[in-house]
């Protein structure tokens, strides 16, 4: 660990990379998630009061319920749509262009927020949380992009968690400012909902100064000199020919062939093992049950004796926990590796599901019962964060070729942003019928998840997508067509050019 943090300390352009995309990328994604909690009873009153001046209509609690649901979800609705446009417009323009403009949808969601109150229109929130879906759409998947292509071999898996380790941070300050003492007042919770225009300011102003990627300068644009001079910014003097050997080769291998489309991708047999990974970690990162632990969270503390105008700091400890571990886990996962995180980190997520489906249902009957579910809250936190919410983003990005990224990281949000509608939509439900024993429906995606990645799934640590491809093969391939299986390596997707 400590050789690849100092590789890693004598790369400062990377570090400000890591930085300005970190926190203009998933930031924006985590911050968003979590900070419709505290102003809430704040915007249902603007909403009754925008009605009553309005309309002279006084809402039901129904109605009130389903515009809030409404304002909560379209989040999600715009996160699709930018998750679906984002690939194909990094291919064409590029991933720095792209996250640039980007801001500026953040940038004109903030103004909406800002004079929200102050129009007395609930519909300017709606507005601003669907440009705030947008923008996380688009830079959910251009962070992990951008941030991988400028990163040298050996400091991508270090580097990759940290976008898990910014979402964890976003999380936890739209948490904290949150706070009575902060900005969750009756006056400041527009600047509260507004903050991240000020984030995608940030960025707007400090990621002009940094170069675009190296790989698509070279592989997309086939502009070696600017190939060059951005690895060069990046990394500073370092002897960087054997990533460029390794781009050139993959380069050729790619040759007279253009970037996939996501039906070309789902269709193409050769890399149906990569897709369907991918496939499976970015549904069971949705339906492992995190949402459903945060939910039972407040129960488990008020049951434990916490006072109720304390809950809020309670759930600052666990937003706090997910944070630090993510910071651990960037400096284990060299050591670790990234199979063997996402394999404990599910295998723990079920034990401590199971436990926990019994202390729930037991702490009305022991008094000492909620004390061991709210360890077992932060347990599955622990586990969650030390291994699947680091090690999953970056993965189309780890397994992929250059001509199939873009559709797979297209296909792997999609995955995410339909999981997070379908789980809001349907979670209420689900908790209505079944109480905590909705547990153990989380429990079967993440032993069923433990069990894939144990058997289906390859080291992907240092290793490039070609050489990845090979592993997957070795895997599913029967020892008879060995061989074969070493011939494809030098060409993995040359047979391609007959489609």
């Amino acid at each position: 660990m400590t050789q690849h943090l100092k590789l890693l300390l004598d790369c400062p352009v990377v570090i400000a990379a890591v930085l300005v995309c970190g926190i203009g990328g998933t930031f924006q994604y985590g911050y968003s998630m979590s900070v419709m909690t505290s102003p809430s009873d704040f915007i249902k009153e603007l909403v009754n009061k925008t009605c009553e001046h309005r309309y002279g209509l006084s809402l039901e609690p129904w109605q009130l319920s389903l515009i809030w649901s409404f304002t909560v979800s379209i989040f999600c609705i715009g996160g699709l749509l930018g998750s679906l446009a984002a690939g194909p417009l990094a291919s064409k323009f590029g991933r720095k262009r792209c996250l640039l403009l980007n801001n500026f949808v953040a940038m004109f969601g903030a103004v909406l927020m800002l004079l929200s109150k102050t129009a007395m229109s609930f519909e300017m929130i709606m507005a601003g949380r669907f440009l705030y879906g947008i923008n996380s759409g688009f830079s959910l998947l251009l962070h992990v992009m951008y941030l991988i292509e400028c990163t040298p071999r050996k400091l991508k898996s270090m580097v990759g968690v940290t976008v898990g380790s910014f979402m964890s941070l976003g999380k936890f300050t739209g948490q904290l400012l949150g706070i009575s003492e902060l900005l969750g007042t009756e006056t400041l919770w527009p600047w509260l909902l507004g903050f991240s225009g000020f984030i995608a300011l940030f960025q707007l102003l400090t990621l002009f100064f940094l170069p675009e990627s190296p790989s698509f300068l070279l592989l997309d644009r086939g502009d070696h000199q600017a190939c060059e001079q951005a690895l060069k910014q990046l990394w500073g003097n370092k002897d960087y020919s054997r990533e460029v050997e390794e781009m050139l080769e993959e380069k050729a291998a790619l040759q007279n062939v253009r970037n996939y489309s996501v039906l070309e991708l789902i269709q193409n047999k050769t890399v149906r093992w990569q897709l369907m990974t991918v496939c499976v970690m970015f549904t069971t990162i949705q339906l492992c049950g995190v949402n459903a632990v945060y939910f039972y969270s407040f129960d488990v503390f008020r049951a434990a004796g916490i006072p109720e105008d304390k809950l809020r700091y309670a759930a600052l400890g666990t937003g706090l926990c997910e944070v630090s571990t993510t910071v651990a886990c960037f400096t284990i996962i060299e050591r670790t590796g990234k199979k063997a995180l996402l394999f404990r980190g599910y295998t723990g997520m079920s034990l401590v599901l199971i436990l926990l489906t019994i202390t729930v249902y037991l702490q009305t009957q022991v008094s000492w019962m909620p004390y061991c579910s709210m360890v077992l809250i932060f347990l599955f936190i622990f586990f969650f964060a030390s291994g699947p919410v680091g090690v999953t983003p970056p993965l189309p990005g780890d397994v992929f070729a250059q001509a199939f990224r873009s559709a797979a990281y297209t296909i792997a949000w999609t995955i995410n942003w339909g999981g997070l509608f379908l789980l809001g939509m349907v979670f209420p439900i689900i908790v209505e019928k079944l109480d905590y024993f909705c547990f153990l429906i989380f429990l079967f995606f993440c032993l069923g998840c433990a069990i894939y990645v144990k058997f289906n799934v390859p080291e992907t640590k240092n290793k490039t997508p070609l050489e990845i491809a090979a592993e997957f093969e070795k895997m599913h391939c029967k020892p008879k067509l060995k061989d074969f299986t070493e011939k494809k390596v030098s060409g993995i997707i040359s047979y391609e050019t007959k489609l």
